[in-house]
Formats: C-alpha cells, sequence, structure tokens
C-alpha cells in the first residue's frame, strides 16, 4: 500500500464507539443466507486463526490471502473479483 493511501486512512478512520460494543445486534445474517470470508493472512488487527474460527462457524465459503487487514486497499482486484464470484453463485 502506497504511502499517500495509508496516510488517507489513518486520516480518516474513526474509532469505534462505546454503542458498537454495547448495543444489540440481532440475529446474525449468516445464520439464514449464505455468507464468504476472505482470511487475511498477515492481519494484525484480527489473528487469521480468529478469522477462521468465524469463517467456519458461519459455514461461510473461505479464500485466504497474504494481505495485512486492509486487503481492499493493497489487493483490491482481488477483493472485488471475490465479491463478484459470491454474487454470481446466489443469481
Amino acid at each position: 500500500m502506497s504511502p499517500k493511501v495509508q496516510k488517507e486512512i489513518f486520516a480518516t478512520q474513526r474509532p469505534f464507539s462505546q454503542a458498537a460494543f454495547d448495543s444489540a445486534s440481532g440475529v446474525p445474517a449468516w445464520k439464514t443466507i449464505p455468507s464468504w470470508y476472505l482470511v487475511t493472512t498477515e492481519d494484525k488487527a484480527i489473528p487469521p486463526a480468529t478469522q477462521m474460527f468465524m469463517a467456519e462457524r458461519a459455514g461461510s465459503h473461505i479464500d485466504k490471502m497474504k494481505s495485512s487487514h486492509v486487503a481492499m486497499y493493497s489487493h483490491p482486484d482481488t477483493v472485488v473479483s471475490e465479491i463478484l464470484r459470491a454474487a454470481d453463485s446466489v443469481h
């Protein structure tokens, strides 16, 4: 990821509010609809083992890639391909 993109992320990323931790979220969507998960194996925010646990628990279609937490910035073409493949599979 370029230094310019990093600076943009650092300038615009907002912190979580306490409500994000305290509010009820309702029934998880992954219990009733198909889900996909792209595990980022170089992630320092959510460990890959935790990602795998969540993805497997949800019964997700799982793919892995060597990327940090922000794969959408460092590997946008791969992320878009994953999204399109998921969308095509439910038509």
